[in-house]
């Protein structure tokens, strides 16, 4: 049977978007895919409609790269109203509470947050994109419907006051993958003596991408004409992951890889996971290097060249 011809470009890159409020994620991914017409698209984990800030989108091979991606650390601010509590801990939910905020000092709110930092177990808000049982959460919560959630594991590495009212307290916050700054910010008021909720959310910086990279929608809309300015937008792949040693292969080794072979090499590192580069020092994927210097294929590209 013939192989079905996929639509679109077969490009490769990486794009980060300033995403805009009030869109999902998959909504952005969608244009991004459409303006670049590319043959396939995939995001590196999702910002709540309410959010904006840093999207980092994986285009053409450069989607087998963003699993890893999905690891890296997150760094947020944010912007919390007190007193007030919503169904989805944010202000595009419905209002569920009210009580009367404690008055408080700079140093009682440096106290409560100081209870966040380090690693903690947060248990995820009905209002996410996590799935039980092939079902995201907040599809189940608009229904109504509360289930059992398990606590995860996480790390809120740093939190930065930014700014404080009688009412409401700004954050900048670095954390690992899989926290929920709603759930945070909840926990924050909590300490205070009263509820609170986010009523703004902007990522700063997703696994190494910073905002400074970033670019609108509008931006890339303004370049829909012009193909190579567009392109030009794209970062490399091979430089998602930086903390990943690099290790070069010749064009036996290279073969072989890509018919998921293992290879033994003269570079040896401690094992741990590798990015891997052909004899003419191209991008072609992921590995695993073992204590003895031997490489196994993990992710390996489909057509290198293509590549920017």
């Amino acid at each position: 049977m013939a192989r079905r011809h996929k639509k679109g470009r077969p490009l490769t890159g990486i794009i980060v978007v300033d995403k805009p409020t009030g869109r999902s994620s998959n909504h952005v991914l969608q244009q991004v895919k459409r303006l670049f017409k590319a043959q396939k698209a995939g995001h590196t984990g999702n910002l709540d409609p309410l959010a904006t800030g840093v999207l980092p989108i994986c285009l053409g091979e450069a989607t087998k790269v963003s699993a890893y991606l999905l690891d890296g650390d997150k760094r947020y601010q944010v912007t919390c109203q007190l007193g007030v509590a919503t169904d989805s801990a944010d202000s595009d939910g419905n209002i569920i509470a009210e009580m009367v905020v404690p008055t408080f000092d700079q140093a009682a709110l440096e106290q409560a947050i100081e209870k966040q930092v380090g690693q903690q177990q947060q248990i995820p808000p009905m209002y996410s994109a996590l799935k039980v049982n092939g079902q995201p959460l907040y599809k189940l919560a608009r229904q109504g419907i509360e289930i059992e959630r398990k606590a995860r594991t996480i790390v809120i590495k740093k939190i930065q006051l930014l700014d404080w009212t009688e009412t409401t307290f700004t954050l900048d916050v670095c954390c690992s993958k899989g926290t929920y700054i709603r759930t945070l910010v909840e926990d924050i008021a909590q300490n205070l003596g009263t509820i609170g909720h986010v009523i703004m959310l902007r990522r700063i910086e997703s696994a190494g991408y910073h905002i400074e990279q970033a670019v609108t929608i509008n931006d890339l809309e303004l370049l829909a004409d012009k193909q190579d300015a567009m392109d030009a937008c794209l970062l490399p792949t091979e430089e998602a992951l930086p903390n990943w040693p690099k290790v070069y292969l010749n064009e036996q080794q290279t073969l072989a890889v890509r018919q998921g072979q293992q290879v033994q090499v003269e570079q040896a590192f401690q094992a741990q996971q590798i990015r891997l580069f052909d004899q003419n020092k191209d991008f072609i994927g992921l590995g695993e290097m073992s204590e003895t210097a031997r490489v196994s294929p993990k992710r390996v590209f489909v057509v290198p060249e293509a590549s920017y």
